[in-house]
Parts: C-alpha cells; structure tokens; sequence
C-alpha cells in the first residue's frame, strides 16, 4: 500500500486562533492532522516575548510553525530556534494578504518577488534539517494567468522544497480585507490540481474553502494533501471524521462528551500556572455547532468564564446543559 503524505490533512494557520491551547484541543480530535501555529513574524520571534511563542505541549505533535518575514538571515535563524525548541516543520508564509503584512514585506505580496523568496528559503533550508515548506496563494490582483504561481513554484522547489500549500484564490491586494480575501476571489482547485498534474514529483496541498471531511476525500485524489482553516476551528468536531476517512485509523474520541473530558486533565494543568480559563474555553465554543444544546452550550461558557471562582467545573455545567437539550429534543418512544 502505498504510504500516505504526512500532510494529507491539515488545520491551517490562523491568526488569533490556532494558539497552543487550541491546538491542544484540536490534537483530542485527531491524531493524524497536522497543525500549524498562528503566523510569527520574524521580529516578533528575536524581539519579543520568545519563550511564549515557541511553547507547545508535546501531545500537538506533528506540528509545525509558521514564520513571517523577508529576511533570508532573520529566517534561518529563527528556523533553527523552531527546529531546537522541537518542531516538525518550518512553513513560510507567502499567502496573507493584510495591509500590516504587506507593508512588512511579507506575506502575498512576496509572490511578486520569487527570487526573493527562493533565498529565504533557500537560508532556512541550509539552517535545518526539518522539512522547510511554503503556503502562497494562486496568485495576486487581477491578473488571471498562472505565469507568477509558476515562477514561483519553480523558483522554490530549485531551493530543495518539495512541499507547497497552496490557498485556491487569489490575493487581491488593492482593497480587499483579510475577510474579504477568504471570501471574494473564487476558488480555483483546477489550477491547484493542474499544478500537481505539472509537477508530480512535489507535495501539493489544497487550502480554501474546505468544510467537510467527504470533500477531502473526493480532492485527495487530484493533490496530496488538504488543509482546513475556519471550519476546522469553528466545527471542530468535523475533526473526528479525519482519521477514520483520511487514514483508516479510529477516531481517538467516540463523542463530544468524551473529548471534553479528555481536555479537563489540561484545563487543571494550565490554571495552576495561570493561564486564564477564558483562554482556553474560547476554543471549544463550536464543539456543539449544529446539534441540539448548541448555544446552552456557548452562552454558558461565554457568559460565566470570566465569574469570580470560574474553574475546570465550568465545562461539566455546560456539558450538563446540552445533555439536559438533547434529552428534551430525543422523540418519545
């Protein structure tokens, strides 16, 4: 059989979302997913508050951390602070289309400079010895060929990167938020699945627009991989449906409840040192998305985290509610 791509699925970056406590999280739902931490830029990782952003707990593993910046010698050196802090996996970031990244020269606007880009990444490959891999988009602005995707791709893969997460739109970077680019450039799967078709030698993964584990399977079989960002955060629990249909593995939790539980060990731990537990139960908000209790389920986490006293116990009251929901919603028999 043959073996299966380590990022045949994925949970995208995402930033102000996927910090360590949802990743945690997010690992309870699937082994096999492979995460990615918020977007770090360069000067944040050597100026700032360095411990805090490379910290994980071991159970996120594989992981990998997602860095922004223009700087080839920047770059190498914070790949070699991600390799010794023990990632999987140093990904540039070559996709967001925000003003704050652009004027920072990083991000989508990096597609326009692909020798620039093949430098980075040529410095940060000759740092590590972890997989070095891009995230970049289809394109930028109006333009609808396919030329500057290419040249980058070519650029980058000369550099010895074999892996390239490509978000199925383009970035328009003349007026369009952030939101906005997730949302007004259509989609183009045929041009990520005709870039595999070009280059069947590299790992090509497809990001944008994903929501359910059954459309992953049906793009499988035109790319390797295939990485989720809001959906996966804000459904979580369509998680539990990637192992056992992306990998022929069971799922590692049989219901909501039981990853819940799961999560309480944790929850104890990061109160002892601190950690808010609104930092932690804000990730868990869409456990319940579409099913009955739902919003029991968020209002009593929303609106009683932050009482004085709140712990752990707040997450088996919430629980409380959406079992006493659910058993309201069964059918008499």
């Amino acid at each position: 059989m043959q073996s299966l791509s380590p990022h045949r699925f994925c949970v995208a970056p995402m930033m102000d979302l996927t910090d360590r406590h949802a990743r945690f999280f997010l690992r309870l739902l699937s082994r096999r997913a492979r995460l990615y931490t918020e977007m770090i830029t360069t000067g944040a990782l050597l100026h700032g508050d360095t411990p805090r952003f490379l910290r994980f707990d071991p159970a996120e593993h594989p992981l990998a951390i997602q860095l922004g910046g223009s700087d080839p010698v920047a770059l190498a050196q914070c790949a070699r602070m991600a390799e010794d802090s023990g990632y999987d996996e140093v990904n540039l970031n070559a996709g967001c289309p925000s003003d704050r990244v652009k004027s920072g020269r990083f991000g989508a606007c990096l597609m326009a400079e692909p020798d620039l880009v093949a430098d980075c990444m040529a410095a940060m490959i000759e740092a590590v010895d972890i997989p070095v891999t891009l995230k970049t988009r289809i394109g930028i602005d109006r333009d609808e060929s396919t030329d500057r995707l290419y040249a980058l791709v070519e650029a980058v893969r000369a550099t010895g990167c074999s892996v390239f997460i490509i978000h199925a739109r383009k970035a328009w970077l003349d007026g369009l938020s952030p939101k906005e680019n997730r949302e007004v450039p259509p989609l183009r799967y045929d041009v990520v699945a005709e870039l595999k078709r070009a280059h069947p030698d590299l790992t090509i993964v497809l990001n944008g627009g994903l929501t359910t584990a059954e459309q992953c399977v049906e793009l499988l079989t035109q790319v390797d991989g295939v990485m989720l960002g809001r959906e996966a955060y804000y459904n979580p629990w369509l998680l539990a449906a990637v192992d056992p249909l992306l990998f022929g593995e069971a799922a590692p939790v049989a219901s909501r409840e039981e990853a819940v539980e799961h999560l309480l060990p944790y929850v104890h731990r990061e109160l002892a040192t601190g950690t808010p537990l609104s930092a932690m139960t804000r990730h868990v908000l869409g456990l319940y998305q579409a099913v009955p209790g739902a919003r029991h389920w968020r209002r009593t986490l929303s609106e009683e985290v932050h009482r004085a006293g709140a712990d752990a116990r707040l997450l088996h009251r919430a629980l409380e509610h959406v079992v006493s929901r659910q058993e309201a919603a069964a059918p008499v028999v």
